[in-house]
């Protein structure tokens, strides 16, 4: 049966969705609700989340329902928090096991995060069909072990037999906020507005991540000046975790810096930014794609299997964006972006080859998928 025809007779009605901890994993879980409400506004979803983690925030925000469970992840240096770890993991399995056994789901999504490994287990203990989202190009240990018993892994790069079932994997890329394709020029005048900047000059846009990044933040204060000399304007998005130490100093900065804890309206930056320095988590590589904006990559060396790197390098292999190490930030970052926004051509060919890799349709394909899979 086709994709198609799926779409036309299956509905799905009662969905868990659960992940989080970052944007990375809680924006494509709510592109992916947003479609299943589309097709269904009669549909009950339910999120479940990790308690204290940010999607406890974003997804009421965003209207829908969140349940938390108690789990923690694993810290790499030796504390007594680590103690706890086993016992967190059996009182998150029974809630999860409560949670599934009263909302009855037809379906569990996975988007990565601590809170999808006890509850995707659980669902798949008890027989109900469960889908992975994997937006890395190096999968997680726990979508990995998730995967020998899951109905169909999304994923947004190729090659991903390394980690999963081929016979399971579907190349869907990773769901996007719903407004990302309003990131376009007639949009210019508007977004220049609402930052307070001159639609006229050069526009870096600096992002962390919702988190915020240390180095990005310390290697942007000491390229204020030259950034300022080279006639360059900033929209520096510092992360809410920087937004009480940036505070003293972003009162000492020109009218042309504009430095925000998070910023909510990501298609007025990108349709102003000529040049974007970013941290390379998924989502932020498959928007940056979509948008087709020249980019330079800052990975973060502080996160699973170095993913980030691996994230990075299949864009700038196929030459599509260019890479800065962490370690190497204080040095080349700030090099290499005035290098970019001298070189016109350089900047057109990364545009060109970034679109070349874009896959603007992931929250349909994967919504088309979970009905396939949830079909009688």
């Amino acid at each position: 049966m086709s994709l198609l025809l799926v779409h036309k007779k299956m509905k799905l009605n009662k969905v868990i969705i659960s992940g989080g901890g970052t944007g990375g994993h809680i924006f494509p879980a709510l592109a992916i609700a947003d479609q299943i409400k589309e097709r269904n506004p009669a549909a009950a979803i339910l999120f479940v989340g990790a308690e204290g983690k940010m999607e406890m925030e974003k997804v009421p925000q965003a209207g829908y329902e969140i349940v938390g469970l108690p789990i923690v992840g694993l810290q790499r240096k030796l504390t007594l928090k680590n103690l706890m770890l086993p016992f967190k993991l059996v009182h998150s399995s029974i809630k999860a096991f409560r949670i599934l056994r009263r909302f009855k789901p037809q379906l569990v999504i996975g988007v990565g995060g601590y809170a999808s490994g006890p509850t995707l287990q659980i669902a798949q203990i008890l027989g109900i069909p469960t889908l992975l989202q994997e937006q890395n190009s190096f999968a997680g240990k726990t979508n990995q072990l998730l995967a020998k018993k899951a109905k169909a892994i999304c994923v947004a790069y190729p090659n991903m037999h390394k980690f999963f079932p081929a016979d399971k994997i579907y190349l869907t890329g990773n769901p996007l906020r719903a407004n990302l394709h309003l990131a376009a020029p007639d949009l210019k005048l508007e977004a220049a507005a609402f930052f307070g900047l001159d639609i006229n000059k050069p526009t870096l846009f600096v992002m962390g991540g919702s988190l915020g990044a240390k180095t990005l933040n310390v290697a942007l204060r000491a390229a204020i000046a030259s950034l300022t000399s080279a006639d360059v304007q900033v929209i520096w998005q510092c992360g809410k975790s920087y937004e009480q130490e940036l505070s003293t100093f972003e009162q000492q900065l020109p009218s042309s810096i504009k430095v925000f804890p998070f910023i909510q309206r990501m298609d007025y930056a990108y349709t102003l930014a000529d040049v974007v320095v970013s941290r390379a988590g998924a989502l932020s590589v498959s928007e940056l794609a979509l948008i087709g904006k020249p980019v330079i990559f800052v990975p973060s060396p502080n996160v699973a299997e170095d993913h980030q790197t691996q994230n990075a390098l299949s864009l700038v292999e196929r030459g599509a964006a260019l890479m800065v190490r962490d370690a190497a930030t204080q040095k080349e970052l700030l090099p290499t972006v005035l290098a970019l926004f001298k070189d016109q051509q350089r900047r057109e060919e990364l545009t060109l080859a970034l679109r070349q890799l874009a896959l603007p349709n992931a929250s349909q394909a994967i919504v088309d998928i979970c009905q396939k899979i949830t079909q009688p």
